[in-house]
């Protein structure tokens, strides 16, 4: 038995569960008419009610608890001091900074110069793109941009820029992202785009990533194609970067090169020149409000007490579904179209964060940590997987995303009333006669409220979700900022591909890839 398993905090819950488990939420609710309102937090753009949980006033004191163990509080205090937290690799994790508005940040290590620096060069690269000033080889206003990027490279700004779509400022370029090795990927990305107007930044921290270089590659030779071997293709490229040398190589102008930092995880990075993109689509004012909403986020997460901090409380429910209750995954539904990115986003997030078998000291742990995370955007998902919730054999705690805007008139009300349904009839069930058209209800949701899908807000939520992994990794006793399960899958491959392509020694290889090698060699 671990030393969390065996704690008092850890042993305490396992008893109340025993409690819990037999709970009705139809029963808690008639039995408390306040609940609704005390099982509501409120902070800036975002609303959460958590009052469909399985969990009563004990069940949060108890949670609040295991955090207090786990001292969360000092942990966020480290994070925030700039301490190497991230253990395995030495770093401190500062994507926080990245946002900051604070004159010197972190005491001692003060990394807002270079902050400042990025995020100016940023702004005029912005500029330059919206009044026209932004050329190609042919001197041709540059009309499409192509993000060349894969995991915290593509994910963040993909979701986010399809989030703010509705922000597109006035001279933007269209914005693409192609992140599969798959050349079908990049071909269907530049159907109908003309070299002599397309832009491709390309980044990757250690430009040594295997498919973003294999698409700036053909990226190279499709310009090459459409403008000959101009010596000025370098003015169709910009990249985002730890290695200049590497871009440089690539021909990308070193004014077109723009860092990125050891102190901040990929998946961490959307709030750096990662967003150049979404700062090219919206502009860099409305981008500033994108990182100013998670600077809120942040200053609640750092101060506010862990009974009601919105981040600390969605950790401490999903631990308490994944550890007390078995729950192996988290379906996330946000119910707006332009948020259908979100759930990807989360995915990588959360599990490549949270994903681990051993803790700190490298000792295997005897519990869970990161559940599955799932889903979809909206209405389309009722008819697809919504079946599965109400009527499977197992809960899946589930996270309604719902926008309050009235603007959208009665086709948004419609959406909304569907969100509000799902929650409710998760909770509620349907007692009907027949076994097979009954619902056992009494399974948990969130609804998550925010008025409007604008940037700020955007920042709040997705800061949310951040601090919210951090905490569950504090609580877990795991490094979430390392991701060795990556890398192993990219050095297997960089030994199979010459044996793919050319045959060869098969030593050393499993039987089942020896015979799969053959057979796609087509012998």
């Amino acid at each position: 038995m671990s030393a969390l398993t065996e704690s008092a905090a850890w042993r305490a819950l396992a008893a109340h569960q025993r409690r819990m488990a037999t709970a009705s939420l139809r029963e808690l609710f008639a039995a408390d008419p306040g609940r609704a309102a005390a099982f509501t937090l409120e902070f800036g753009e975002v609303l959460l009610d958590y009052s469909k949980h399985l969990a009563d006033a004990e069940t949060l004191r108890l949670l609040v608890a295991l955090a207090e163990q786990a001292d969360v509080r000092g942990w966020i205090r480290r994070m925030y001091a700039g301490e190497p937290i991230n253990e395995t690799e030495g770093r401190a994790v500062l994507h926080v900074a990245l946002r900051a508005d604070a004159a010197v940040f972190p005491e001692g290590r003060d990394v807002m110069p270079l902050v400042r620096a990025a995020r100016e060069r940023m702004r005029r690269f912005v500029d330059d793109a919206h009044r026209g000033a932004l050329t190609g080889a042919t001197g041709e206003r540059i009309t499409d941009v192509v993000n060349l990027g894969i995991g915290g490279s593509d994910l963040g700004p993909r979701m986010a820029t399809r989030a703010l779509r509705r922000f597109r400022a006035p001279g933007a370029p269209r914005v693409h992202f192609v992140a599969n090795i798959d050349p079908a990927d990049l071909e269907a990305a530049l159907e109908g785009l003309a070299p002599a107007r397309t832009l491709f930044v390309v980044a990757s921290k250690t430009f040594t990533t295997a498919e973003t270089l294999d698409n700036a590659a053909r990226a190279r030779g499709w310009l090459e194609s459409g403008l000959g071997g101009a010596a000025a293709l370098g003015r169709h490229f910009a990249a985002v970067t730890a290695n200049d040398a590497g871009a440089s190589a690539l021909g990308v102008a070193p004014e077109r090169i723009f860092p990125m930092w050891d102190w901040v995880g990929g998946r961490y990075s959307l709030w750096s020149a990662v967003g150049l993109p979404v700062a090219l689509s919206i502009g860099m004012e409305r981008f500033e409000e994108l990182l100013e909403g998670a600077r809120a986020m942040d200053a609640h997460f750092h101060t506010a007490p862990p009974a009601r901090n919105l981040p600390v409380l969605m950790a401490l429910l999903e631990i308490w579904y994944v550890d007390f209750f078995d729950a192996r995954s988290r379906v996330v539904l946000p119910y707006g179209e332009d948020l259908r990115d979100f759930p990807a986003y989360l995915q990588q997030l959360e599990m490549e964060s949270n994903g681990k078998r051993v803790d700190r000291a490298g000792r295997p742990v005897d519990y869970a940590t990161a559940p599955v995370v799932w889903g979809a955007s909206g209405t389309p998902s009722q008819h697809s997987f919504h079946q599965m919730l109400h009527q499977g054999t197992e809960p899946v705690p589930a996270d309604f995303i719902v926008f309050g805007d009235r603007r959208g008139g009665p086709a948004h009300a419609a959406l909304v009333a569907n969100a509000l349904a799902q929650s409710a009839a998760l909770m509620e069930g349907d007692r009907a006669g027949e076994p097979h058209r009954a619902l056992p209800g009494n399974r948990p949701s969130s609804v998550i409220v925010l008025e409007r899908l604008d940037p700020e807000a955007l920042g709040q939520l997705i800061a949310l979700y951040e601090h919210k992994v951090f905490v569950e990794g504090v609580v877990w006793n795991i490094n979430s900022f390392d991701q060795w399960g990556v890398e192993m899958g990219k050095r297997v491959a960089r030994t199979l591909l010459p044996r793919l392509l050319r045959g060869g020694d098969d030593a050393g290889l499993d039987a089942s890839t020896r015979a799969l090698l053959a057979r796609l060699r087509g012998r």
